[in-house]
């Protein structure tokens, strides 16, 4: 299983070891973990120091470095140059790809992100059967941004009319910072495994973000976040706390169904990287997006066994 490192603890040292990447302080060891086994490591402690080799060893195995800000949002990430070995063809198939193939594929995607937006409000009981609708309207390249029309309602009714999304804010809004930046992570390392490069997006365009596709894969799995962190706000928790960041970190082996088969969602997300470069170099069509969990999969997540 692919698993997120989260460096919180200020002062730590990140080595790699016989084949495992190390952490330590004050010259004792605090954990390891096989290289093989990480799928991202998340750091946003203050104090950090790392090895080169710790370095060089995770971006051969093509595995993202996010350095995180106090708010716990994406600042910078460490992205391997080389990972797969059709990555030259591929990414010049990525940057030629046609507007009208990107408009298409990004529709897709925010039909999908619409649908499980609409799940999840189903879930908490919420009114929802407007998003079926709203996914029905979504043309190619989404020129109405009926994306933002969903959001606008989305979130009042997930999180209550006083919400505003900030990513400069706490509580709720830094656990979704939180989960959003593992989201980040797992999503940039399928993006890498396939031999593309995470800053040449489909719709996110901007040209300070180096997580442009990233952000738009990661699209139709934000609200399976954003019910997990609804979950642990019901439960009593303001905020990014380290038994926060394990349910949010555990979001990556959530079971998603989708047209071709059951998965883990780092798995998922490695196979849609996949099927897009497959897309990209005339291979492929299609992407195959998640279907939502029903109501009670998703009633179950972040959740304590003794949290009722």
């Amino acid at each position: 299983m692919q698993r997120i490192v989260d460096l919180s603890t200020d002062g730590l040292h990140v080595a790699v070891h016989r084949g495992f990447l190390t952490v330590s302080k004050d010259r004792a060891e605090l954990g390891r973990i096989a290289l093989d086994d990480i799928g991202g490591v998340i750091a946003h402690a203050h104090g950090l120091t790392w090895s080169n080799v710790a370095f060089t060893r995770l971006s051969e195995r093509a595995v993202p470095i996010v350095l995180c800000a106090a708010n716990h949002a994406p600042v910078a990430c460490v992205w391997p140059l080389d990972g797969n070995h059709l990555q030259g063809a591929r990414l010049n198939a990525q940057v030629d790809t046609s507007r009208p193939l990107a408009k298409r594929l990004w529709r897709d995607i925010v039909v999908a992100k619409i649908k499980m937006q609409g799940a999840v409000l189903a879930s908490i009981g919420a009114e929802a059967g407007g998003f079926d609708l709203l996914a029905r309207k979504v043309r190619s390249g989404d020129p109405d941004n009926v994306e933002a029309q969903a959001a606008r309602r989305y979130w009042p009714a997930l999180m209550g009319a006083e919400f505003r999304r900030d990513q400069a804010g706490h509580g709720a809004n830094a656990l979704l910072n939180y989960g959003y930046t593992v989201l980040r992570a797992t999503v940039s390392r399928a993006i890498c495994a396939a031999g593309l490069h995470p800053s040449i997006g489909l719709h996110h365009t901007n040209r300070g973000n180096s997580f442009a596709l990233a952000d738009d894969l990661m699209e139709p799995y934000r609200p399976i976040v954003d019910r997990a962190v609804y979950n642990l706000v019901r439960n009593g928790c303001a905020e990014v706390s380290s038994e926060a960041k394990t349910a949010l970190a555990a979001l990556t082996t959530l079971d998603l169904a989708a047209p071709h088969g059951m998965s883990p969602l780092h798995v998922h997300a490695t196979r849609l990287a996949q099927q897009l470069a497959a897309v990209f170099t005339r291979e492929g069509e299609n992407l195959d997006l998640p279907i939502p969990p029903d109501a009670l999969i998703l009633s179950a997540l972040a959740r304590r066994e003794d949290a009722t």
